[in-house]
């Protein structure tokens, strides 16, 4: 009948009811949305069907501007908040110590006592390397971020991990350096230019997309063929950089979207004064098989 007669319930009259706004606010400091709009559609999927709206505040690394988008979805009264970063050793440049709002902290440093949620940085590792030993590969480099991100060291903990269970030596110590496509560009040329002395990897593990893509472009300058001569895998699953490599690139897919899904219902069980226990819960991963692993090879492992 409702709907027959376009009949739609009044928000603002339900939450004085209520005592509710109906609203749920994310603060980022992502200004590129790399990683904060998959997370906001995540949210809002889980929200919709409780008729709650998202506010989306980006406060880039600004203190007086998170500080000031902070205060004014305090002001439209929401119901809880997320915080979403671009790390999950750092949080963004705001006191949330007297924030009486239920809060969700995903990708970002959590409070003692705190919920928060990120991806499995280093199941997601073990998964890469693993599928370079059942494609065959023995010498299996890892170039990945800086050192100070705990992602980039979680990323080489599984690396090594799988290889120790495989019963296998890493081809040499991970690479760090700076989540950039010179970072790959360069690092090719230190593993097969004329300086080099042994035999290069025949795999490479890298710790994002853009490493992997620049790694692909020098090792096609020097006449290297991928996958054929070296197998490369990338980590986050950015279709603008992993789809347009060539060949494309097999990486692993943060599942940022079913990220933002969970913490928006972790978030409405607050809401609702649901018991939800503290700590930072490890979402999956998953690895996105295109072309530039090539088949598997006789006497793959299982």
């Amino acid at each position: 009948v409702a709907k027959t007669l376009g009949y739609r319930p009044n928000s603002m009259a339900r939450g004085l009811v209520q005592q509710r706004s109906f609203t749920v606010g994310l603060l980022t400091n992502d200004t590129y949305g790399r990683f904060t709009l998959p997370v906001a559609a995540g949210l809002s999927e889980a929200m919709v069907d409780r008729g709650v709206s998202v506010f989306l505040a980006s406060g880039q690394d600004d203190r007086d501007l998170t500080r000031l988008n902070l205060e004014a979805l305090e002001e439209k009264r929401v119901d809880g908040l997320v915080i979403s970063g671009k790390r999950v050793d750092r949080a963004l440049p705001v006191d949330l110590s007297t924030i009486q709002i239920p809060t969700v902290h995903v990708m970002s440093t959590c409070p003692e006592g705190g919920v928060g949620l990120a991806p499995d940085d280093r199941g997601g590792a073990e998964a890469a390397t693993g599928h370079l030993l059942r494609a065959g590969r023995r010498r299996i480099a890892h170039l990945t971020g800086p050192r100070e991100f705990r992602a980039a060291c979680l990323r080489e903990e599984g690396w090594r991990a799988t290889l120790a269970e495989a019963g296998m030596t890493p081809w040499a110590p991970a690479i760090f350096g700076t989540w950039s496509e010179m970072q790959g560009y360069e690092a090719a040329g230190r593993m097969f230019g004329p300086d080099r002395k042994g035999p290069g990897p025949d795999a490479v593990f890298c710790g994002n997309d853009q490493i992997a893509r620049g790694l692909i472009d020098g090792l096609s300058s020097l006449g290297v063929r991928v996958p054929d001569d070296v197998a490369v895998v990338g980590f986050d699953n950015w279709e603008i950089f992993a789809k347009a490599t060539r060949p494309p690139l097999t990486t692993i897919d943060m599942g940022l979207t079913e990220l933002g899904r969970r913490a928006g219902l972790r978030l409405l069980e607050m809401i609702d004064g649901k018991p939800v226990d503290p700590g930072v819960s490890l979402t999956p991963t998953g690895l996105v098989v295109r072309e530039s692993c090539g088949t598997m090879r006789p006497g793959h492992l299982d």
